[in-house]
Formats: C-alpha cells, sequence, structure tokens
C-alpha cells in the first residue's frame, strides 16, 4: 500500500549499498513494480480454503551456518508469524548468527507466498472450468495445488499428531556449523 515512489528510492539505495552501476536503478525498479502488480491482482481473491495446512522445508546455508529442516505450517492461522518463529528456532537451536533468522523468516515467506499464488491459480482455474453451471462449487485446493495436506491423511483417523518412530528423523532439524574449508568447497560445488 505504500506509495510507487518509494520503489525508485529503494532501488537507488539497493544500487550504493552493493555498490553497482547506476544503469541497475531502472532494472531493478521495474522487477520490483512487476512484482507489486502482480500482488496487486490477487487482491480480493477468496484466500480461505478451509483447513490447509502445509510442508515448509529449509536447506539453507547462511556463512558458517547450515540449517535443514522441514515443519508443517498452518495457513489459516494467522498469528503464525514467520519472523517469532525464525527468532524461536534459532533460540532453540542456539544459533548465533544474526544473519540466519531473517534468512529463515525469508525461506518460509517465499514459500508461503508460492503456495498463495498456486491457490491463487487454482481457484482461477476451478471458476472458469466451472463457468457456466449452476451455483459455485469450492473444491478443495489442496488437490489442484497438490501443496496442502489433508489433516485426515497426515495424522489418520486418530487425530494424534504425535509422530511415528520412524519419522522422528524426517522431521528432526540439522544444524551444522562450517569451517573455512567446508565453506570454500561447498561454494566451488555450488
Amino acid at each position: 500500500s505504500d506509495p510507487d515512489s518509494d520503489v525508485i528510492l529503494f532501488a537507488k539505495r539497493t544500487v550504493k549499498d552493493l555498490k553497482l552501476p547506476p544503469a541497475f536503478v531502472t532494472q531493478i525498479a521495474q522487477s520490483i513494480q512487476s512484482q507489486l502488480t502482480e500482488f496487486r491482482s490477487f487482491e480480493g481473491q477468496d484466500m480461505y480454503t478451509g483447513e490447509k495446512i502445509v510442508p515448509i522445508k529449509l536447506d539453507l546455508r547462511v556463512n558458517h551456518t547450515l540449517i535443514k529442516d522441514q515443519f508443517l505450517w498452518d495457513l489459516n492461522n494467522f498469528d503464525s508469524d514467520p519472523e517469532e518463529f525464525a527468532r524461536i528456532i534459532c533460540e532453540d537451536l542456539g544459533i548465533q548468527d544474526p544473519e540466519v533468522g531473517p534468512a529463515i523468516a525469508f525461506a518460509i515467506r517465499e514459500q508461503l507466498c508460492e503456495i498463495a499464488i498456486q491457490s491463487v491459480a487454482s481457484a482461477r482455474e476451478t471458476r472458469i472450468n466451472k463457468k457456466g453451471r449452476r451455483g459455485t462449487e469450492h473444491l478443495p485446493l489442496s488437490k489442484p495445488g497438490g501443496t496442502a495436506l489433508d489433516t485426515m491423511k497426515l495424522f489418520g483417523n486418530k487425530s494424534s499428531v504425535i509422530r511415528k518412530r520412524r519419522e522422528w528423523d524426517l522431521y528432526e532439524p540439522i544444524v551444522d556449523l562450517l569451517s573455512n574449508e567446508e565453506v570454500d568447497a561447498l561454494e566451488a560445488r555450488e
């Protein structure tokens, strides 16, 4: 909802911070503008799709910290905050690097944005396919999008959130502090 003139100011600051040639201001501003236009096209779309729990996967390397994790995120819990979650996970795992938390929050938000875009696209497709029929038929977007999980499939009929022992390793976070040599080798592979 900020005015678009802030986009150019942001682009100028980014170019200055990254010491890029001034020609990049226009390219950065255009990229931001096109993303804002796409985002604004989703305004007013019905995003509620019933219960929707999605898997979020982290596979990040920030400086010397490597973190891999996966967990379930409830899209309809609007009190969930990626920044707060990232702060708590860093605290729980004893991660000292101040850049890891924002990277985790960004990775979560990036995946949530992709899921939202897929959901809106699926909803539009469903409406187009159902056009001409009487009434509106609401299909769970978990089937077309493929990203949402049905809680019955996830937890079974017992409605237990306790994981089976064989699944513990799948949901255990991995945090490694890498040496300079390991970082150099990883960067060479990437």
